[in-house]
């Protein structure tokens, strides 16, 4: 059976991003880096655990193993697709995302308020525009820590990681609204909209 493995992605290009340090980025890139290499660590230990005739929902080592993967899979995952839709200055809402918003809760405005308001509620976690890919709408979400409330099915479409790594020390852990207002001036809409399955 061939090796799974992943390789953790890397982001040069979100270097100089208005509101959100390199030096707070190299911290997160470094705590992605361990997500991926936990990720693979569960993985060939719970292949291992199958190759041996141990894999049982009675054996408590595969379970507690199992149980952790979700964690580290999407926080490895989540973590792509955060910084996967950022750069430097971001860029402007396109049409496309502009009439996916509208027709999901009436307006671009709409959306966004919505957004933030779930990006600052309190907790640790993130804040997640999914599309439903059976009638294209788009919605809101909390994922508290990283595998708890994913819609399953649902597509990411734009991904805001709310723990505290992420923007402390620019700002001060109750400065939360902060650091969203500075996420979006680095929005890379069109990575957003790359996304979109549009109906």
């Amino acid at each position: 059976m061939a090796e799974k493995k992943y390789t953790p992605l890397k982001f040069p290009e979100l270097k100089g991003l208005k509101g959100i340090s390199d030096a707070v980025l190299e911290t997160h890139f470094k705590l992605y880096e361990g997500y991926v290499n936990r990720a693979n660590k569960l993985t060939e230990s719970l292949s291992g655990l199958a190759a041996k005739g141990e894999a049982a929902g009675t054996n408590p080592v595969y379970a507690e193993l199992t149980r952790r993967l979700g964690f580290e899979y999407n926080g490895m995952v989540l973590h792509e697709y955060y910084f996967g839709n950022m750069k430097p200055g971001g860029t402007p809402p396109g049409e496309r995302f502009k009439k996916a918003a509208e027709a999901s809760f009436g307006s671009f405005e709409n959306w966004l308020t919505d957004f933030k308001a779930v990006a600052t509620m309190p907790g640790i976690g993130w804040a997640v525009t999914f599309q439903d890919p059976r009638n294209g709408w788009l919605s809101n979400h909390w994922i508290t820590l990283h595998e708890t409330n994913n819609i399953a099915g649902f597509t990411p479409i734009l991904v805001l990681d709310a723990w505290e790594h992420a923007f402390v020390p620019d700002y001060k852990a109750n400065e939360r609204a902060k650091y969203v207002d500075a996420y979006f001036s680095n929005v890379d809409y069109e990575a957003a909209e790359a996304r979109l399955n549009v109906k």
